[in-house]
């Protein structure tokens, strides 16, 4: 069996930018530097519910995957060794000579939005710019980090507002792809989750683990006839004394489990120790906390924790929420005192992204250098949310007079917007969506991206996940309540300048007057006349 470190190294990219790298070697464009572009087309949409915001994750353990990243004797003995359909060798070895020396990654330069900010459709996340050829290996591997974190800190961020910003755990390491478990870890904690049933990551994010026992430790009891549940947890308070949660729903929640909880608890009382609370795991969760609730209050536990669990994601958490509220009162417990006293076990809903596995994250040549002059570059798109924003961009975040995000702002490299006294605001896509905006009803622009690698060097501080969590919360709090809506959020702006737009449109132009339309070809053909471009057919 081969290393397996192979595969998680510079191979961990999709074959076809190998090819392309030999392409461009053999033509002589590997001499040329581009920038590429990531961004997203879409929000997530799970189906009865779409999101209005996403939260951007991922981009440091790419920068790590980038710095283990190299082309040494056993990637090149591999590529040496594969074969087409008719046994000839794919890679030439001077090809492999000239990637084992020139195939790493510190001529890449990045600037890019930092982890935790809310971001947008449309809107360069990433700019990653150098020579081509390292600059499109890396494409498959920056993919594959970025849209399956930032898919999961959204739904994460999501479940968090719905849950009220209560205390959310994740408990989805074991319904997680693979050990794909590490990487939604470490995204649910930048986007919500307070702490995570994951033990290694946890440890290597240097968060404490949570979690409560499982319900076979009750059956154990249960089976050998040693005292059932009772001694169950009695056991585990004896171990755990100062840390006991208990799960009270293996034979009946509230005619076992939480009775039994309450003299477990008051044993501990009695010798000087605090139990955290009880966790319900099945059943109607909203009326199971009521009465719990209410139980808990009159055995003198007014303070315990409750933890919800089982199946949870921002629309069940609401549904509770909303259940509480409605029905608390008629057993004589206080609603909001409640909804303040719960904590949230999320597991599958959020580790799989449920409703949506994946984010729509694109990787697109911008621009090309041709000498000493950038060129920029266009894909054409019968979809116009395909067509990309050409050329080298800035981002900027436009807030009103209230303080609250207003419109992320794409300009060329060269504009800033904070000169101007009226901003002119482009769809991306429709050309009859315009507005403007004064200057004196903007209270801040702020640029979005931040330089991160210079010439294969890191040149920014590294957040921490907590510093990550507070810029996500400044963020969603500035944000306007529509964006934010569970069920049909208001649509963000997120807008052109004038002059991007300009040069989008007229490279759509010279695009469509030298490629014949699909018409005027079927018209040819029909008649038995061929176009011809430069006395070659056009089929």
């Amino acid at each position: 069996m081969k290393n397996e470190h192979l595969a998680d190294g510079v191979l961990f990219t999709d074959f076809y930018q190998l090819t392309m790298a030999q392409l461009y070697y053999r033509t002589g464009l590997y001499k040329k530097s581009a920038q590429f572009d990531y961004s997203f087309r879409h929000y997530p949409d799970y189906g009865e519910h779409r999101a209005g915001y996403c939260i951007h994750a991922g981009l440091e353990n790419f920068l790590r995957w980038m710095e283990k990243s190299r082309f040494g004797k056993e990637e090149l003995r591999y590529l040496r060794a594969l074969k087409g359909r008719t046994e000839h060798r794919l890679f030439a070895d001077d090809f492999l000579g000239w990637l084992k020396n020139n195939g790493g990654f510190e001529g890449i330069s990045i600037a890019a939005i930092p982890e935790g900010r809310v971001v947008h459709p449309a809107v360069p996340l990433v700019t990653v710019k150098g020579p081509l050829v390292p600059a499109q290996i890396l494409e498959s591997s920056l993919l594959n980090h970025i849209n399956f974190q930032t898919l999961i800190a959204t739904k994460a961020c999501r479940i968090k507002e719905s849950g009220c910003r209560q205390t959310m755990i994740d408990f989805g390491m074991r319904r997680a792809q693979g050990q794909g478990a590490n990487a939604a870890t470490r995204a649910a904690l930048i986007g919500g989750a307070d702490f995570s049933s994951n033990t290694g990551t946890s440890c290597l994010l240097g968060y404490p683990p949570k979690g409560t026992h499982a319900h076979s430790m009750v059956q154990a009891f249960m089976a050998l006839g040693t005292g059932g549940e009772l001694a169950a947890f009695r056991a585990y308070a004896d171990i755990y004394p100062d840390d006991c949660l208990l799960l009270v729903d293996t034979i009946d929640t509230l005619k076992s489990g939480i009775p039994n909880a309450v003299k477990v608890f008051d044993e501990l009382k009695r010798k000087g120790h605090k139990p955290i609370g009880v966790r319900l795991d099945s059943g109607d969760l909203a009326y199971l906390a009521i009465r719990s609730a209410k139980m808990l209050d009159e055995a003198g536990f007014p303070d315990t924790t409750i933890v919800l669990s089982n199946q949870l994601d921002e629309m069940v958490i609401w549904q509770i929420i909303a259940q509480i509220r409605q029905e608390a009162g008629a057993y004589g417990v206080n609603p909001e005192r409640l909804i303040a006293r719960l904590s949230y076990g999320v597991g599958t809903r959020l580790v799989t992204s449920y409703g949506d596995a994946a984010l729509d994250g694109v990787y697109k040549l911008a621009a090309i250098k041709d000498g000493a002059r950038w060129k920029a570059a266009i894909k054409l798109s019968e979809a116009p949310e395909k067509i990309i924003n050409p050329g080298g961009k800035s981002v900027w975040r436009v807030y009103d007079a209230r303080g609250k995000a207003f419109a992320d702002y794409v300009t060329l490299q060269d504009e800033d917007p904070r000169k101007e006294k009226v901003l002119f605001l482009h769809h991306p896509t429709e050309e009859q969506i315009q507005e403007t905006i004064r200057a004196c009803d903007i209270s801040k622009i702020e640029p979005l991206l931040t330089d991160v690698l210079k010439d294969g060097r890191r040149v920014c501080h590294q957040p921490t996940i907590e510093e990550m969590r507070r810029v996500r919360q400044g963020d969603i709090d500035r944000l306007d309540p529509g964006v934010r809506r569970l069920i049909n959020p208001h649509r963000y702006h997120v807008s052109l300048s004038q002059r991007l737009w300009d040069l989008k449109q007229q490279l759509i132009r010279q695009q469509k007057t030298k490629t014949p339309t699909r018409k005027k070809r079927r018209q040819a053909l029909l008649k038995g006349r061929p176009e011809t471009s430069k006395g070659r057919k056009i089929i």
